[in-house]
């Protein structure tokens, strides 16, 4: 154990000295530990900056008595063994100690219980420290080490309420003042922090301090793999952690294959832009997937050059067949594997030597069926020769703008704006029958499998520069490497939408943490927090993430919060209101001579306010006028249209007049988002079709999609800094 007397350095002195870290934790390797004694995570507090009590170490009970008199009482004692992690589970933890007897009573106590606790821990002494005052707010900061997203630092209450109300957040590591005090104002119980019941409000400042600077500790030193300090006792003038936990990982780290961001965007518009394209394992024969994804390339319209290849045939639906890659004289941009797994790495090896820059591995029976080793050979033969794989157990790929059906799926050519991806080949199916249903144009469609090698990142990087492209969706499981994908994802947010549907909501690692951290820590609240930090809208379903997909490229970005309900039906209004809570929308609180000017369109007994409340009795002209004066008025930023059905207003009759006062105000500049939810009988789906198809964001037999929509623009728009205030 390394105590402060032997690096004969004070805690003052020690503050900002990474040779002091440096010294403790070459210490505990060399102990063959990964637990940090109470004394020594003080003395990696103290080089930091990070505030705990003062205390000392404690080998009798007479120096116990003598250190807890001249820190003054009441201290609170512990146990110090890096054996014993839990140290009130093993009863080694008492507080309010208020004099010297009740000192040296408690050291006897504390060290019997140790030994009944685990009898062959190895005991350095008891810890003497001195007592917070009363009445502060308990908090929780933390660190842990994520296998996907590396080290991320936490925030929440702390003591006993983190246990019950699982109330953290988490960013990535490191983190500046502003994010830290972003960090402390997310957490669901924030107004605790405010002060409650005549209590008073504590120093955000000091809390940020602390998680600014546990965030630079864990940067600095990666072999931290976890640090608690819980509780923080937080106070009006300041914070202060009770206690350090802190453990390592002094295993070497596998450094993650990333290439910059001009070799990801050289490779993938030679993917995505190819001139020629070659088939490895391409067949005549029906029903093969060789002969599926020739037939997809050519009934596709894909104008490049096909290159067939196949040992024995000499051609492959009247096209020129080769034995091998390396026998076409010309050019391959990408290679389209259908060949079973076994004889992948050996056509990877031609693909390589002819200097094609990616592949399609369309092939399963790798790492999902139990073969990683096959995968990582297939990997290492690729990254010899600088080649990009997408997949392997893929369906392949589409981009439109080419024409390219890269697949043995169906061929499609309804083209648009909107790139998704998926993990799961079933998943890309929903999304191809999705956008031909709805007629929703794509630029892209990407399986991406087990991603060996290409994963959500390569795609962000490269659809951010993609001028087909300006709203991006991705299904993933999970991500291979999530701090790159949230750095690319920042980046790439500001400029277009990223949306994501994250599988599998499951429990944070297999191995129990040793820390309140890494225990309370859930996969999904990592993603969760992550994801939203990046600027990412995240999806709650499959629909929900086609229907942002095709919704959110339709609606023009809003200038600001108010939003307004203009509606025909009083029980829809109802329901719009709370889908409007439900997604973090902001109903404009109506203006007097705003609320004025609407009741000029509506009787005088419809109720007053937002929403707007037209009766079912109205002819169209009350709908248009309405409407109108919503779309003109600078102080309303979105608009939300409640329709039912009725006699005097038929649905189309409904959808047409909305069409024509909202080209009325586009012609005059006015572009604000607008959806709409119908009910009524089946009339109502086919004004909700005419209603998309000019812009209109427009939903049948439901209440809650159509704001679910606008909330996810709305949370683009204010991730990208285009909603100012």
């Amino acid at each position: 154990m390394v105590t402060q007397a032997a690096l004969k350095i004070s805690p003052r002195e020690a503050a900002a000295d990474q040779a002091t870290v440096r010294k403790v934790l070459d210490g505990v390797k060399a102990d063959g530990r990964t637990s940090l004694t109470a004394p020594e995570a003080k003395l990696v507090c103290d080089a930091y900056d990070i505030p705990l009590p003062k205390e000392g170490l404690a080998k009798s009970a007479d120096e116990a008595a003598r250190l807890a008199g001249g820190m003054g009482y009441p201290v609170v004692m512990k146990i110090v063994s890096a054996d014993i992690l839990h140290k009130t589970d093993a009863g080694g933890v008492i507080v309010g100690v208020k004099s010297d007897d009740e000192a040296r009573r408690a050291h006897d106590t504390i060290l019997a219980n140790a030994r009944k606790y685990k009898a062959d821990a190895k005991i350095e002494g008891i810890q003497v420290q001195q007592m917070l005052p009363t009445g502060a707010t308990e908090t929780l900061i933390g660190a842990i080490t994520d296998p996907s997203f590396g080290k991320l630092v936490a925030f929440g209450l702390g003591g006993v309420l983190v246990e019950v109300l699982k109330d953290l957040t988490f960013r990535l590591a490191p983190v500046n003042e502003a994010q830290a005090l972003d960090m402390i104002g997310s957490i669901k119980a924030k107004e605790m922090l405010d002060g409650v019941r005549g209590g008073e409000a504590v120093d955000r400042g000091a809390l940020a301090s602390i998680l600014v600077q546990v965030s630079a500790l864990l940067d600095d030193f990666p072999e931290i793999e976890e640090l608690d300090l819980n509780p923080v006792f937080a106070t009006k003038s300041g914070a202060t952690a009770v206690d350090a936990r802190i453990v390592c990982n002094f295993e070497a780290r596998k450094e993650r294959f990333r290439p910059d961001q001009d070799a990801i965007v050289k490779a993938m518009n030679r993917i995505f832009h190819p001139k020629a394209v070659a088939v490895i394992g391409a067949s005549n024969e029906a029903g093969k997937i060789g002969n599926s994804v020739m037939k997809n390339l050519i009934n596709g319209g894909y104008k490049g050059t096909i290159v067939p290849v196949h040992p024995k045939a000499d051609t492959i639906e009247g096209i020129k067949a080769y034995k091998s890659i390396l026998d076409y004289p010309g050019e391959v941009d990408v290679a389209v594997f259908a060949v079973p797994a076994k004889l992948c790495n050996g056509a990877m090896d031609e693909v390589g030597r002819k200097g094609v820059p990616g592949t399609v591995m369309i092939p399963s029976g790798f790492a999902e069926s139990g073969e990683p080793e096959l995968q990582e050979e297939l990997l290492a033969t690729a990254r010899k020769y600088n080649v990009r794989i997408m997949g392997p157990n893929i369906y392949g790929f589409y981009y439109t703008p080419e024409n390219l059906c890269a697949t043995f799926c169906t061929a499609f050519d309804v083209k648009g704006k909107a790139a998704l991806s998926s993990q799961s080949g079933g998943v890309g199916m929903s999304i191809i029958g999705f956008a031909r249903s709805t007629k929703m144009g794509v630029s892209s469609i990407v399986g991406l499998g087990n991603k060996s090698d290409l994963d959500e990142d390569d795609l962000l990087t490269f659809f951010e520069q993609d001028p087909n492209t300006s709203v991006i969706a991705m299904h993933c499981e999970d991500l291979k490497d999530g701090r790159a994908f949230s750095e690319v994802a920042e980046r790439v947010s500001k400029k277009k939408p990223v949306i994501v549907l994250k599988a599998g909501r499951t429990a944070y690692g297999a191995k129990a943490a040793a820390s309140h951290t890494g225990a309370l820590a859930g996969n999904d609240k990592i993603y969760d927090d992550i994801l939203k930090a990046s600027g990412v809208i995240r999806a709650p379903s499959l629909r929900g993430m086609l229907e942002y997909a095709r919704g959110v490229q339709v609606l023009p970005a809003p200038k600001g919060e108010n939003v307004l309900i203009i509606t025909g039906a009083g029980g829809s209004g109802v329901l719009l209101s709370d889908a409007c809570f439900d997604n973090g929308l902001t109903l404009m609180k109506m203006p007097d001579d705003l609320d004025a000017a609407f009741r000029k369109f509506i009787p005088p007994f419809r109720a007053a306010g937002n929403p707007v409340s037209i009766p079912g009795v109205e002819p169209p002209l009350t709908y248009q006028n309405t409407v109108r004066l919503g779309l003109n008025d600078e102080r309303i930023h979105a608009l939300i249209l409640g329709y039912w059905h009725t006699i005097v207003t038929p649905p189309l009759v409904f959808a047409d007049k909305m069409i024509e006062v909202v080209t009325e105000a586009r012609a005059k500049g006015i572009d604000k988002p607008i959806v709409a939810s119908l009910v009524g009988d089946v009339e109502v789906e086919k004004a909700c079709e005419k209603l998309y198809d000019h812009g209109i964001v427009a939903y049948p037999y439901t209440t809650e999609t159509p704001v679910e929509v606008l909330g996810a623009k709305y949370k683009w728009a204010r991730a990208a800094g285009l909603i100012k205030g």
